[in-house]
């Protein structure tokens, strides 16, 4: 029962983290990339805070703050942050094609950071997957943006070692408690800089960008890791990670359904042969 759930759990924050790309690409049009960074950090942890006090959680030990920072890092900073600043030269339809190599770098800092022995096959796939990625920015992406590029796959990289981070942290300190005290380290300096990046006029700035910082403020950077810390720790990391490989097919939808972006027939085959490749790679990573 405790696996099931852990697999309904996760794959409810698989959905939220789908809709992340196109509400960052839809609140960038009108606010800074920095500015979006930080105050969905700071309202993520205000709301992270309270909940920690009014259930009276305990604090992290002193060995448990590197993983938070690194988490920090990982998942409140940087992915965000690059993420945002890449959607400013590409859209969301073509992000989505990095995202499919989210679960493979995933897994490569649970390797790393577990000291586990993946088979030979792993890195094959592992090559495979890259290939796919690196050809389809070759194609379409260099010409156009490879600043667009660069940035997405520096914000995949910097999410896999904040996954893995939390997960791992998460069977000590609980699910959502971990991506809550990781909030919270990050306050002192996310709010400060949300002030000073504050626009000087909010004339400008659309419906549609509040609704787009509101969403990746509640369920992208605290609803979303509630569910999917809660899901990692129930069902295993290395199953329920695996729900990941849906996110770049959901991704793609909302981003034709909501921004009315193209979908090329490239991306689908990019993002299906990239999602193969992780799945076959972590079926190997033990």
């Amino acid at each position: 029962m405790e696996k099931t759930n852990g697999w309904i759990n996760g794959f409810i924050g698989v959905v939220m983290f789908a809709g992340s790309l196109p509400a960052t690409r839809v609140a960038v049009a009108d606010l800074n990339p920095m500015f979006l960074t930080c105050a969905r950090a700071s309202i993520a942890a205000s709301l992270g805070l309270a909940l920690l006090l009014l259930l009276r959680q305990r604090r992290p030990h002193a060995a448990d703050m590197p993983s938070l920072a690194l988490t920090a890092v990982g998942c409140v900073v940087g992915y965000p942050l690059l993420s945002a600043l890449a959607l400013q030269h590409v859209t969301s339809a073509h992000s989505m094609v990095f995202v499919g190599l989210l679960p493979l770098c995933t897994a490569i800092f649970a390797v790393l950071r577990g000291g586990e022995r993946p088979r030979p096959v792993f890195w094959l796939f592992s090559i495979i997957g890259s290939a796919f990625v690196v050809g389809y920015a070759a194609l379409t992406g260099i010409h156009a943006s490879p600043l667009g590029d660069l940035l997405m796959l520096a914000a995949v990289m910097v999410c896999g070692l904040g996954y893995a981070e939390g997960a791992r942290l998460s069977r000590e300190l609980g699910g959502w408690q971990v991506i809550s005290w990781a909030l919270v380290l990050s306050l002192p300096i996310m709010l400060p800089m949300a002030l000073l990046t504050m626009p000087s006029s909010l004339g400008h700035v659309s419906a549609q960008a509040w609704i787009g910082l509101a969403y990746v403020s509640l369920f992208s950077m605290l609803i979303g890791f509630v569910f999917w810390y809660r899901g990692l720790a129930q069902g295993g990391i290395a199953a329920v990670g695996q729900l990941q490989l849906f996110q770049p097919f959901m991704g793609l939808a909302l981003a034709a359904l909501i921004l009315h972006e193209k979908v090329s027939w490239m991306m689908l085959v990019v993002t299906l042969g990239t999602v193969v490749c992780v799945a076959g790679a972590k079926n190997y990573a033990r």
